[in-house]
């Protein structure tokens, strides 16, 4: 009737039957359909770039990204889960430049960029196969047939369209702006790029010696953190309203903050003076001797080489006098044009010096040194101190980066700070700490966005300018032809180099105009799925309207600098609200001690080493139970193992023992209405719990809690297995089918159809294949897939909160007896007297159920445990010391004599325990005294909280009896079971052993055999045939066979 189900470990080959049953079948393509019409859930998928391989951390993050819109297909929504793929920019160019043996741009635009860019496009899929076959193997659903690609032409038209719209409203323009620069990849970055890339660095800086024009052996004392910087530099900057010293040691005279002498001349601040102190505008206008001047080198003509202020020099470190390279550095640039300074710019856009300099060809990097020992062999490097700080790296390529006068298209995004601070406190961040902390202060703190890149493969900027500097945007194909100066091909590709060769006619002068060279930041192509997988405006209108913005997205928390940006940036820009309504930041995945997985440390698992070992749905499950998202994983195979032996396994077999018995029994479903059967207390337990369950999983993922729900699940099966069907197997066994069997059945189906319904979010493979088995097999009619199936309603009838409390506090005290057995070194079939219960209670059914769990005669309930428990009282030494000094060993002593029931309670009803010593009043409160539970001769006792369990290990003969009767069971089941007999054999059982063993066995003979299925049990020799074995009970040598009878 059902198929048998195995206990083994395989989980991976039962995942690939799976995997095949869904593509057979089409269940992936169904479920994309099957609610179309009801109400929408949009999820919009981050897209990937396919040309590096998936690692294990975007196994974490499709299986966030899986799991709530799979919840909200089962919820009846009609769910958008459109795949797509980022294929522009910059990792694509430098694989392509390692692949042709290219080196940069020249080597680039020698080979061609139409065949490059060719190049890119092929390189764009390298690893699309593995992409799809990961994303399949994970069970992550989205549609991959049909997805978006940001180099379509209908997507770049769409960002045409929209950068049309921004430069309507003012906010596109060109600026000449020092901008983080990759000298590299030769191109600028934006501020949300330059987050992605900070490492920390060791690099050396200097206190430099500027002659004062005029006088001898005076100087302006000035600090730089790079001194590559100082042969471009044009001025020294102060604070206006800070306090400069003139000092004076050996002869020479320096000018710095008079706050920083200490800390800049250290001890030899005690052997010079301070001449005179003045205010840092004092300062400004002392000219001083220019560091550098090369004759190879044309210098503007504008005045230079003397002391300017500005409010952003500090005293935090350094002289408090700063050198300023207007061609280097943000705040540089702004103080040269304030005060009309000279632009001097020695280094050249692949970050060498230029020809006349001494450095020529030279990399910034290998001149710092070279500087410095200039300078020192000129008597002007006061010190070269080493520091530790934080450097931008490019993300792509990984070269430190300039800052660096450029011309570049911005985005002027400070315009929109208020919008961008307003539309993100809409979205339902998690963790919440997000809205106001890290992407908060990052929009708090907003720049405009560098949008041009000068590189080959990327989504033109549709700019034409005009030579009268005129400038137009085009923001569609059709424009883009109407305005041609000659016909453009209805097929052409909106790249270069064939974009470059369209000219169009300036609306306002006549005159040709021609296509900047740049691309745009492929960022902004991410940031623009929204729309632009609509090709929107263009197509599909109505389709954009109804599925904006998305009800969810979810990255890792590096895309609050990127995508997470990017999209809500746009949003702004274009629409005015943020794209999305509710994100799950994820944290990074980390290796089993806390480190970041990289190559160089070699620690990288390769996510097919998991996925081939344990399998999808152990590795999912994982990354739903082990922590929040937000929160770094430690990820390793021993963890993931242990997730699958402890929760994976009990289900599987809990499943398995049902199946079996079913088949036995040939139990239908269908014939069993659980309305009309007759619940036994565990039954009506277990179907309350679950339905409490499935209401509390249902509001966890509706609101986006993933460990909750996933704890509670594990939580649910552990009291399934290891309470509910081990309380009740025996209720399979007999012949027949009797009312507490029927229930036993029909309960155990209810749970493990329902729980395939409720763990399908988050175990695609083992609900299937369970719902396939237990539902499919009996009723064909029903929902083809557990993923086509409705999420489980709670029936609310069912749900009894105080049989639930109950039960929880039973299970309390079961546990805690379970511990005081194993204290005592007593097994659970040794039967004992009494178990005294303080501190919780339950209705006298389940107080049945505890004492046959733990084999006690009786369960007591007691306010009072004095006569089982006591209490070590100790000094708490921490507190006592200061007060009492010298009598802190005599109140050790009156401790160890006190009675510790008396003293707790005096400290439980908020007194002071007060006693003399040696003629002094010594007063305890509760915190100035450790106590330990111990129990008093003869009981074991176990406490957790206000609750506190008892155990009577006092044995009687009659006890000792039936300890020897139990043990004989269990003997005689394990002999059973490795003869391989079938749990409906009947057998014939003789024993032979001592008087007093034999004497137990007689006496409790009609219980051993109904335990057994014994037919016979009888003293004397084994019959020929029978299985034998020699056992140890309790101490005592005796010999059982068994055979069929």
């Amino acid at each position: 009737m059902y198929q048998k189900v195995s206990t083994d470990m395989d989980f991976v080959g039962r995942e690939k039957k799976v995997l095949e049953f869904w593509k057979e079948n089409g269940i992936i393509e169904k479920s994309f359909h099957h609610n179309e019409g009801k109400e929408r859930f949009t999820f919009f998928d981050g897209p990937p770039t396919a040309n590096g391989r998936p690692h294990i951390g975007h196994i974490e993050t499709r299986a966030i990204k899986d799991l709530i819109p799979r919840f909200q297909s089962m919820k009846g929504k009609d769910v958008l889960r459109k795949a797509g793929w980022d294929t522009h920019g910059l990792p694509v160019e430098l694989e392509v430049e390692k692949l042709l043996h290219l080196d940069g741009k020249p080597a680039i635009e020698q080979y061609g960029i139409e065949p490059f860019i060719k190049k890119c496009k092929e390189s764009v899929w390298k690893y699309q196969h593995e992409w799809e076959e990961m994303s399949d193997r994970v069970a992550f659903w989205a549609d991959m047939e049909h997805p978006y690609v940001t180099y379509h032409n209908d997507y770049i038209e769409s960002e045409w369209w929209s950068l049309k719209e921004i430069w309507k409203k003012g906010l596109l323009y060109k600026g000449f702006k020092v901008v983080p620069y990759c000298p590299r990849c030769g191109t600028a970055l934006s501020s949300h790029e330059v987050a992605q890339g900070y490492k920390e660095v060791s690099d050396t800086s200097a206190f430099v010696r500027f002659r004062v024009k005029g006088r001898e052996h005076a100087y302006i004392l000035a600090w730089t953190t790079t001194p590559w910087t100082l042969p471009s530099n044009v001025a020294l900057c102060v604070n206006a309203h800070e306090t400069y010293a003139e000092f004076e040691l050996e002869g020479a005279t320096y000018y710095l903050a008079e706050a920083l002498i200490h800390s800049v001349f250290g001890e030899d601040a005690h052997e010079g003076k301070v001449l005179k102190t003045m205010p840092g505008s004092d300062l400004c206008g002392m000219e001083y001797e220019q560091l550098y001047r090369f004759d190879g080198v044309t210098y503007p003509r504008e005045k230079g080489w003397y002391v300017v202020s500005d409010n952003y020099v500090t005293l935090t470190d350094g002289s408090g006098i700063v050198h300023i390279a207007p061609a280097f550095g943000e705040d540089d640039a702004r103080v040269g044009r304030d005060n009309n300074l000279p632009f001097v710019q020695l280094v050249n856009t692949q970050g060498k010096f230029v020809e006349g300099t001494p450095w020529a060809g030279e990399p910034t990097k290998d001149v710092n040194e070279k500087v410095m020992a200039d300078l020192k062999a000129r008597g002007l490097l006061f010190a070269a101190v080493p520091f530790t700080h934080n450097y931008p790296f490019c993300w792509r390529c990984d070269t430190p980066l300039l800052y660096y006068a450029r011309s570049t298209w911005f985005i002027r995004m400070t315009a929109l700070h208020d919008q961008l601070m307003a539309n993100n406190r809409t979205v339902n961040w998690m963790p919440d700490n997000i809205k106001e902390g890290r992407f908060g202060n990052f929009l708090d703190n907003v720049v405009d966005w560098g949008l041009s890149r000068e590189r080959y493969w990327g989504t033109p900027l549709p700019v034409w300018v005009c030579p009268e500097g005129h400038i137009h945007v085009i923001g569609s194909r059709q424009e883009l032809r109407d305005m041609a100066t000659s016909p453009v091909a209805e097929d052409i590709e909106l790249h270069r180099p064939y974009i470059d060769q369209v000219e169009i006619v300036c609306p306002e002068c006549g005159q040709p105009m021609h296509r900047v060279p740049e691309v745009i930041d492929c960022w902004y192509d991410s940031g623009s799925m929204p729309f632009a997988q609509w090709h929107y405006p263009f197509e599909n209108r109505d389709t954009f309207e109804k599925r904006f913005p998305a009800d969810f997205i979810s990255e890792a928390i590096d895309q609050t600098r990127g995508w997470f940006y990017t999209l809500m940036a746009i949003g702004t820009l274009i629409f005015d609200r943020s794209p999305f309504e509710n994100c799950i930041v994820m944290g990074h995945v980390q290796d089993e001690n806390g480190k970041k997985m990289s190559k160089h440390l070699g620690n990288v698992i390769d996510p097919w080493s998991v996925l081939d070992k344990q399998g999808a749905d152990a590795v999912r499950w994982y990354f739903y139970s082990t922590s929040a998202p937000w929160l770094p994983n430690r990820f390793s195979d021993k963890a993931l193992s242990e997730v699958q032996r402890k929760f994976m396994s009990t289900l599987q077999n809990t499943y398995a023992f049902f199946v079996l018995y079913a088949n036995i029994d040939q139990f239908d479903p269908k014939e069993h209405d659980i309305a009309n059967v007759k619940l036994t207390l565990m039954d009506r337990w277990i179907l309350s719990r679950l339905n409490q369950l499935v209401k509390q999983v249902d509001d966890d993922l509706s609101h986006y809690r993933i460990p909750e729900p996933a704890n509670a699940i594990a939580d649910f099966v552990e009291e399934l297995s290891n309470w509910y069907v081990r309380r009740g197997r025996e209720r399979f066994w007999g012949k027949g089918m009797d009312d507490t069997k029927e229930a036993a059945f029909v309960t155990l189906y209810t749970v493990l159809t329902t729980l395939a319904k409720v763990i399908a979010p988050f175990m695609p493979f083992m609900s299937e294949d369970i719902y396939q088995n237990l539902v499919r097999s009996v009723d064909p009619s029903a929902p083809e897939s557990v993923h086509l199936c409705d999420f489980p309603t709670p029936d609310e009838s069912r749900i009894d909160l105080r049989l639930n409390e109950q039960m929880e506090a039973l299970l309390e005290v079961v546990s805690l007896g379970h511990a005081c057995r194993n204290a005592a070194a007593l097994k659970v079939r040794q039967p004992l007297a009494s178990l005294y219960v303080k501190g919780t209670k339950f209705d006298d059914a389940l107080m049945e159920l505890a004492a046959d769990e733990l084999n006690v005669k009786q369960v007591v309930f007691t306010d009072d445990a004095r006569a089982f428990t006591t209490y070590n009282l100790k000094p708490q030494m921490r507190t006592l010391g200061p007060k009492y000094g010298k009598l802190l060993g005599k109140i050790g002593a009156w401790l160890k004599e006190a009675d510790g029931n008396d003293v707790v309670d005096a400290f439980n009803r908020g007194e002071n325990v007060v006693f003399s010593l040696e003629g002094a009043e010594v007063s305890l409160a509760k915190d100035d005294v450790l106590t330990e539970s111990v129990h008093k001769p003869g009981f074991a006792s176990q406490m957790d909280g206000d609750v506190t369990v008892v155990l009577d290990c006092n044995l009687t003969p009659a006890l000792v009896q039936e300890g020897y009767q139990r043990e004989v069971i269990s003997k005689l089941q394990t002999m059973r079971k490795d003869a391989e007999y079938a749990v409906t054999d009947r057998i014939a059982v003789t024993y032979s052993t001592d008087a007093e063993l034999a004497a137990a066995i007689e006496a409790g003979k009609a219980f051993i055999m109904q335990s057994v299925l014994a037919t016979s049990l009888a003293a004397g020799k084994p019959v020929e045939g029978a299985y034998t074995q020699e056992w140890d009970v309790n101490g005592k040598p005796a010999t059982l066979s068994i055979r069929k009878a």
